[in-house]
């Protein structure tokens, strides 16, 4: 995935202005250039990332979960998937990883995702507000090693069923943990 799509993924749009910038104003590989004359800084397009302001809506969405009488940070799934197929197709994990995201109501901020090559595998994790979802595959052991760990609202186990639809593995071992336990 490109890193300006990243970007936008995390609500940062880049506007191009051309400001008539100063060459006290350009970083200083461009101010070198500009000193040089090789760029003519009244006109140079400058790219300024804007950052929607998100703490308000990231905080409502990233709090302690009031359940059952208890009171906690968030769900902890520690997923083993055994016997499972895809673990070294990057398109599938990254759609696996995007649809279990929104079974479990999470919002997603970012994906980022390693393929090891030559021998396969994929690492990564998806940044949610609510807090994450990681994936270590070992293709070669038909394994996958995946933490949900959610706060809030977000429907953790949800994000489980997804993940077994994607990687229909013979057998999944699942623990659970209740992060942050506050007495009531």
């Amino acid at each position: 995935m490109r890193k300006d799509a990243r970007l936008a993924e995390l609500g940062m749009d880049f506007t191009l202005h051309d400001a008539g910038v100063r060459s006290n104003e350009v970083s200083n590989d461009r101010k070198s250039a500009a000193e040089r004359g090789e760029i003519d800084t009244s006109t140079t397009a400058v790219a300024v990332a804007t950052t929607p302001d998100v703490t308000r809506h990231d905080q409502s969405l990233d709090h302690f979960v009031e359940k059952d009488g208890l009171l906690f940070a968030g769900t902890h799934l520690i997923v083993d998937l055994w016997e499972a197929s895809r673990l070294d197709d990057l398109p599938a994990v990254e759609d696996a990883l995007r649809r279990a995201t929104e079974a479990a109501g999470a919002t997603l901020l970012n994906i980022d995702l390693h393929h090891f090559t030559p021998n396969g595998g994929i690492s990564g994790v998806a940044v949610l507000a609510e807090s994450h979802i990681s994936i270590h595959t070992w293709p070669e052991r038909a394994y996958a090693a995946i933490d949900i760990f959610m706060c809030g609202d977000a429907r953790p186990h949800e994000a489980v069923k997804v993940l077994r639809e994607a990687f229909s593995p013979a057998r999944i071992q699942l623990a659970e943990h209740k992060r942050g336990m506050i007495p009531c």
